[in-house]
């Protein structure tokens, strides 16, 4: 592992809603362009993926091995040593989560606007340094409007917009065939690339994708490969990326848990502070 590679981490409860598909997607499609273009100037990358699934949800489960197999066959490819790594934390805890917020450059945020309650971990990942990339959902809509759109890096379908393609007939096929790294990553996978013993294993999980990809994967995956690159070319610039680091820890005052349970006594709860004498 290079400690000098952009650490991009995604480490959180394992769920589609959350979308670690699609950051696995994004590793096959660097996996694609090193392969295609060896001696191209590369921002060496480090993936780390954590979490863990509930017992009996077999897609999450799967999920795990699909990233457990995608880190095996590129991380045994002499031809992109040095430039891409994923990695699979098992085990992901508190005890873990303390040494790896810290470590983190890149907070994977990814999930489908409108589907994120809240989340706390990018709050934290962004209160030890590191920038987020993330679609408007949860908590990070009140980021942006902290830190300022320039000190995040937002990509993908709002809310809204999720709603309305969704009641206008949303057609994943459509979007496989218009974008061709989508459709090679796609096809890599159901060629039994990553799965040679058993080409048919990630099969449950690419099928609902192309028929009615519930998270919308398909139609963020471009926008998010775009948002990708933007982190690659800031991360070169370590003076601006430093800048942007130092204003998302000066920003993140707002989210202070004292803040918050003031508002529950004043809005929720009706009740005082009491003096302690």
């Amino acid at each position: 592992m290079d400690p000098s590679s952009l650490f991009d981490v995604q480490v959180k409860r394992i769920h589609e809603y959350k979308r670690q598909l699609m950051n696995a997607l994004h590793v096959i499609a660097l996996y694609r362009r090193i392969k295609a273009n060896p001696g191209a100037p590369f921002v060496p990358r480090t993936v780390f993926f954590g979490g863990k699934a509930a017992p009996g949800y077999h897609t999450a489960k799967l999920v795990i091995k699909f990233i457990n197999s995608i880190a095996d066959a590129v991380n045994r490819d002499p031809q992109v040593k040095g430039k891409l790594m994923a990695v699979f934390l098992p085990n992901y805890r508190v005890s873990l989560a303390e040494k790896v917020m810290p470590a983190t450059d890149l907070s994977e945020q990814i999930s489908t606007a409108g589907k994120e309650a809240s989340g706390t971990g990018n709050m934290k990942f962004s209160l030890n340094g590191a920038l987020t990339i993330g679609t408007l959902d949860g908590a990070n809509v009140e980021m942006e409007e902290e830190f300022g759109k320039e000190n995040i890096f937002i990509f993908g379908l709002k809310a809204d917009e999720v709603g309305k393609l969704r009641r206008e007939g949303y057609r994943p096929w459509e979007y496989y065939q218009k974008s061709p790294e989508l459709r090679g990553v796609l096809d890599m996978v159901t060629s039994g690339f990553f799965s040679p013993e058993n080409p048919g294993q990630f099969k449950p999980l690419i099928d609902p994708l192309m028929s009615h990809d519930e998270y919308m994967l398909l139609a963020d995956f471009d926008a998010y490969m775009e948002c990708q690159d933007k982190v690659a070319e800031l991360y070169k610039d370590q003076e601006a990326w430093t800048r942007m680091a130092i204003l998302n820890v000066a920003r993140m005052g707002k989210f202070s848990s004292d803040r918050t349970i003031q508002e529950y006594c004043d809005d929720i709860w009706k009740v005082k502070s009491v003096r302690i004498e």
